[in-house]
């Protein structure tokens, strides 16, 4: 059970201010439902953090699955995207000029 619970803290987070409210809103990627209002950014944080846990702990009692924390994710490297055939052209016309295959170059557009 304590492995379950050292989770919540391995969640990714994000605090950004909210124009909207005028306040700070605390964030979780792996719960993009959930957020938390607050007057500074370490309240919100602490807010959402306490949410998530109070979340999780109510889906593990009603069985129900409990999301991953992306930092402890693995990830292949590889994905596939579709794009319209004349963006596909383009690319593959740019890693040719460049002498790259079209994946490397994907890789640099999407690395900046």
């Amino acid at each position: 059970m304590a492995q379950k619970n050292e989770n919540r803290d391995k969640y990714t987070y994000r605090v950004t201010w909210s124009e909207e409210d005028a306040e700070y809103v605390g964030l979780c990627a792996e719960f993009p439902s959930l957020s938390w209002l607050a007057q500074t950014s370490e309240a919100a944080l602490k807010g959402v953090s306490a949410l998530v846990h109070e979340i999780t702990e109510e889906m593990r009692k009603n069985g129900e699955p409990v999301p991953e924390p992306l930092a402890t994710k693995h990830f292949s490297g590889k994905f596939m995207i579709r794009v319209p055939p004349d963006v596909h052209r383009q690319l593959s016309i740019e890693a040719l000029e460049a002498g790259v295959s079209l994946n490397r170059l994907a890789s640099a557009k999407l690395s900046h």
